[in-house]
């Protein structure tokens, strides 16, 4: 079974239209995990947008105390304030990204070969025997691209599925980005890395995801699951994210 991991960037956004403590981030986090998802995912960036700095200590206290078994995610550039905010909270997790800090959302995967010596600095900052490292990585990223991201020490990497996510309109297109994905992560998985995936999945294009690439360990999922919740609600929409994976 692929695990879900609910990112929880889009909830924080909302509450962040007005000078209010709702919609709560802690309080959706407790009802994804009581609706049965494995872990929670953030990503918090430099100017605050979405999630906060206290956003991350607040969960990572909830998740300590009221779910331990749930594993905490968090994306990020590898900044200092970043990997100094990883040093406090000590997530299950790290996902590494090579966001500018002026982008709206993730839109592309690491350079493994031109990065690889930064990438490998971080990582073994970062790498613990309770800690994974996972790095994004573009869907095309191949055999070549795997081999340079394994050797940077890192756990597993995160397929970037916006350019499949893109194609809803398009049957043709979105079979050509299946195949480049599921190649990348036969290789990855070849190469003893573990995989995990997201951007704009969503109940409508995961089924076919999970069919033509499969060994996928974890999906994060965040924006899609909240446009599904506003129409069901959390709980709902995560059960049946839940289904589609199981």
């Amino acid at each position: 079974m692929t695990l879900l991991s609910v990112n929880l960037n889009a909830v924080a956004q909302l509450r962040n239209r007005r000078d209010l403590p709702w919609p709560s981030v802690t309080g959706i986090a407790r009802v994804v995990l009581d609706a049965g998802a494995s872990g929670i995912t953030v990503h918090p960036r430099p100017d605050e947008r979405h999630i906060r700095r206290m956003d991350v200590l607040d969960l990572a206290d909830l998740l300590r105390a009221d779910y331990p078994r749930a594993e905490f995610n968090i994306e990020g550039y590898p900044s200092e304030d970043f990997l100094e905010l990883i040093d406090q909270v000590n997530p299950q997790q790290v996902t590494l990204v090579p966001d500018d800090p002026a982008q709206a959302t993730s839109d592309h995967g690491w350079d493994f070969a031109g990065k690889g010596n930064f990438l490998r600095s971080v990582v073994q900052r970062l790498k613990r025997p309770d800690r994974r490292i996972s790095l994004f990585c573009d869907p095309d990223a191949g055999e070549a691209g795997i081999a340079a991201a394994k050797a940077t020490g890192a756990d597993r990497v995160e397929l970037f599925t916006g350019p499949y996510g893109a194609c809803f309109d398009d049957a043709a297109e979105a079979e050509r980005q299946l195949s480049a994905l599921a190649v990348t992560c036969g290789a990855a998985l070849d190469a003893g890395l573990g995989v995990n995936a997201g951007h704009d999945l969503t109940l409508v294009n995961l089924p076919s995801f999970q069919k033509a690439v499969p060994g996928v360990a974890e999906v994060s999922i965040g924006h899609g699951i909240t446009a599904d919740a506003l129409l069901m609600g959390f709980a709902e929409a995560t059960r049946r994210y839940i289904a589609v994976l199981a």
